[in-house]
């Protein structure tokens, strides 16, 4: 259990991530390749793209760089690899980490020496090799721009509407709705956030708050950084929506959910899944105006659906209810996209 501890500074400087962050994608994406990862179908697809797109361009050995440096694996990553202006983009990111103190990358990658063997670049690069940093800011641009950027639109989608149900959650019953609303990842009991975690530490905040981030390849764990003096970040795994999922699951769900609900309604929910507009949940399905306002006004009667006027528009969005039904997660159960899966452990950072 990683246990959290806020202040009433922290409380105030708690905030979600705006997008998906590049570097943590990047790295929770490679750690999907992984042969310990071929049970999660819902990356099914997206792992064949991928692993096809390195043999064409020829970065099998690249994408083993960032590995070697984060193994899915290992109890321990160094945090030089998810420096805080990722919040930036990547290749604000990527100034950051060739700027790191050679001290400061002798320790983290002493300590990853300590768990896993390293390769002879990897001890270059703990004793301030640039030539050997800059190749790994290489592989971050050449692995991103392969494997996570040509789906970026979707990973954003898939984030996009977690955020979107924090934001409504933290609008309606403030930071401490918002932390509430993790169950059961984790478990805010004022003013302590209880993380399911394989480790056993307390961090304290002391007023530098946390920067959330949702995470479209992060699984079952949520992450934080092992140095509690850093500017702390807790990357979050996201309920993936359908169309992620395997296609005999989709089948199964979205028949299943039409006999609950009826066909129309229950493709109306699916659309909620990034937010919408009246209008464009009728141009998505090819119904008429009127009707998609009635269905989604029913939807709403029975907290699935939430509503809110935004400017001349009115902004439909799912709520958490209608979130884990369409995702076939119930609330009080750990996260698992598909039927039948066991849930993963991550790698966490100790």
């Amino acid at each position: 259990m990683l246990r959290i501890h806020f202040t009433a500074a922290d409380l105030a400087r708690v905030h979600l991530a705006r997008e998906p962050d590049p570097v943590w994608e990047t790295l929770l994406s490679l750690h999907q390749l992984s042969a310990s990862r071929r049970g999660l179908p819902v990356y099914g697809h997206w792992r064949r793209a991928a692993r096809a797109g390195l043999s064409a361009k020829g970065l099998a050995g690249t994408a083993r760089m960032l590995s070697v440096l984060a193994p899915a694996t290992a109890g321990y990553w160094p945090d030089f690899l998810t420096p805080d202006a990722s919040a930036d983009g990547l290749e604000s990111a990527m100034e950051e980490l060739r700027a790191t103190p050679r001290s400061r990358l002798r320790q983290e990658l002493n300590r990853l020496a300590g768990t896993h063997r390293l390769p002879r670049w990897a001890h270059d690069l703990g004793a301030g090799d640039r030539t050997a940093m800059a190749e790994v800011a290489t592989a971050f641009r050449l692995v991103h721009r392969t494997i996570v950027a040509p789906d970026w639109t979707g990973t954003a989608r898939t984030t996009e509407a977690d955020r979107a149900l924090r934001t409504r959650t933290l609008c309606d019953h403030g930071v401490h709705g918002l932390l509430d609303s993790f169950r059961p990842l984790m478990v805010w009991r004022p003013p302590v956030l209880h993380v399911r975690y394989p480790e056993d530490r307390d961090l304290h905040l002391g007023g530098r708050g946390v920067r959330l981030i949702p995470s479209h390849f992060c699984w079952n764990t949520p992450i934080a950084l092992a140095d509690p003096t850093l500017p702390q970040v807790l990357a979050y795994p996201v309920a993936h929506p359908a169309t992620w999922a395997p296609q005999a699951t989709r089948d199964k769900r979205a028949e299943a959910l039409a006999t609950v609900i009826g066909r129309t309604r229950s493709r109306v929910l699916t659309c909620l899944e990034s937010t919408a507009t009246t209008g464009e949940i009728a141009r998505r399905l090819g119904i008429s105006a009127p009707s998609a306002s009635e269905h989604v006004a029913a939807l709403r009667e029975i907290d699935l659906a939430h509503s809110r006027r935004v400017g001349a528009h009115v902004v439909h969005t799912l709520t958490p209810l209608g979130a884990a039904l369409l995702s076939g997660d119930l609330p009080e159960q750990p996260s698992v996209v598909a039927s039948g899966l066991s849930p993963v452990p991550a790698a966490v950072r100790r």
